[in-house]
């Protein structure tokens, strides 16, 4: 028996997530079955975040257990061939010890969030970036993110199915920079509550726009409550980009 760590890279577009589903198209349910189909066994993949619907992955890392020996050279040149209808593509697989877990063992993650601020809408980047067409000023959403910032109860920013033990997490970085064109959001911690990037980047459009302030970021922040955050950004502009161990 060997455990195998793998790098992917995904369009989130096509599937339901990275949780396998029984009637859905997953990342998840995707790789499971091109492992079954060049190894001829049943493996559970693990990965490293269950990325939502649409959600996308530059970096995303998971491992899984194999009975058969394979170089890994073969592994990644196998699972690619039987995920070339689908847009996965393995980037690297490595042996690992036995007891590597690519979920609890990971030590930080960071996401980018990609807006498209602009009046014309996306060709090339069609269902890869949040289109918003009002003008947003960077400076004023860049530094009333850094409220965010360190430890605090992120309720007003956790979805209600959330399944979090605690709304307690700490924020090491949320940056908003002007990057090719776009606006871009670079978030890292240890580990995120469900749509907390996503609920972050809805409520710092809000200051963006001059509807909210850095003080009303920081109200709704200490209010705890899901009900004082702002609206949700669509999943299609966010990307999980580093897993680090």
């Amino acid at each position: 028996m060997a455990r195998w760590k793998i790098r992917v890279e995904y369009n989130g577009g096509p599937f339901s997530g990275w949780q396998r589903q029984d009637d859905r198209a997953t990342v998840q349910g995707e790789l499971e079955a091109a492992i079954f189909r060049f190894s001829g066994e049943e493996v559970l993949v693990q990965g490293a975040g269950r990325t939502d619907a649409g959600v996308h992955a530059t970096n995303q890392a998971a491992h899984f257990d194999l009975e058969r020996d394979f170089p890994a050279l073969k592994i990644r040149e196998a699972l690619n061939a039987h995920l070339r209808q689908v847009p996965i593509s393995v980037l690297e697989v490595e042996a690992v010890e036995d007891d590597f877990n690519a979920r609890f063992d990971a030590l930080s993650r960071a996401y980018i969030y990609r807006l498209l601020n602009r009046r014309a809408p996306p060709a090339l980047d069609k269902g890869r970036v949040w289109h918003v067409k009002v003008p947003l000023d960077v400076a004023l959403m860049d530094d009333a993110a850094k409220v965010l910032l360190g430890q605090h109860d992120f309720s007003s920013f956790r979805a209600a199915e959330c399944q979090a033990k605690s709304p307690v997490k700490t924020l090491d970085r949320l940056d908003v920079v002007e990057e090719d064109g776009e606006i871009r959001f670079h978030v890292g911690a240890k580990s995120f509550l469900h749509h907390q990037v996503r609920n972050f980047v809805g409520s710092l459009k809000l200051v963006g726009e001059g509807k909210w302030t850095k003080a009303d970021l920081k109200s709704a922040l200490e209010a705890c409550d899901r009900a004082a955050g702002g609206p949700t950004a669509p999943a299609q502009g966010l990307y999980l980009t580093e897993v680090n161990y």
